[in-house]
């Protein structure tokens, strides 16, 4: 055996040791942070867009599959040469998805609220969590719902043509959506 080699493979075991130590305690997850949010499963720009009554996304399936949003045609009403009817029923469309959106939003807000605090407080069994997540998702969808309703409203107040125009105002491609029909 060499000499010294013990003490060697000691230093290295510590050395290995202490460096795995400091490795581990340089890691952080993509998590670090959001404890200290009031709803950890919600950033605050999700919950503020709960309340609002916002999108955040959720028509998606509708709008880049050529079904306008009342909001976004009537911040491109001018563009779109809509008449008189027309900017009053997307009003009319708009003002009933905020009041559903902005209702169940609060709902849905609320509900996860519930949910983190049980966690919290370490007052949660198996039965309950499937009772809140349940409710939770039946809420998630309705709000889903309010938006993409409103879409499909929507498309039906415009021509053919101002659905192309507005598919190509926000973007999408060349504005060609041929599988949108009037209802």
């Amino acid at each position: 055996m060499i000499p010294g080699a013990d003490v060697l493979s000691g230093l290295m075991v510590v050395w290995l040791l202490a460096g795995s130590g400091t490795i581990a305690a340089q890691v952080t997850t993509p998590y670090a942070g959001q404890e200290q949010r009031a709803i950890k499963a919600l950033a605050p720009e999700e919950v503020d867009g709960y309340l609002a009554g916002r999108g955040l996304g959720l028509a998606k399936a509708a709008e880049l599959n050529g079904y306008p949003g009342p909001m976004h045609v009537l911040e491109l009403a001018d563009r779109l040469q809509l008449s008189s009817q027309q900017r009053v029923a997307t009003q009319a469309i708009f003002a009933r998805m905020q009041v559903k959106a902005r209702e169940l939003g609060e709902r849905l807000v609320a509900e996860e609220l519930a949910l983190d605090r049980a966690f919290r407080d370490r007052n949660i069994n198996a039965n309950e969590l499937t009772q809140r997540l349940a409710a939770i998702g039946k809420l998630h969808a309705e709000v889903r719902g309010a938006h993409l309703e409103a879409h499909l409203a929507q498309t039906d107040v415009l021509s053919p043509l101002q659905v192309q125009r507005y598919a190509s105002l926000r973007g999408y491609g060349e504005g060609e959506h041929p599988h949108v029909h009037k209802h």
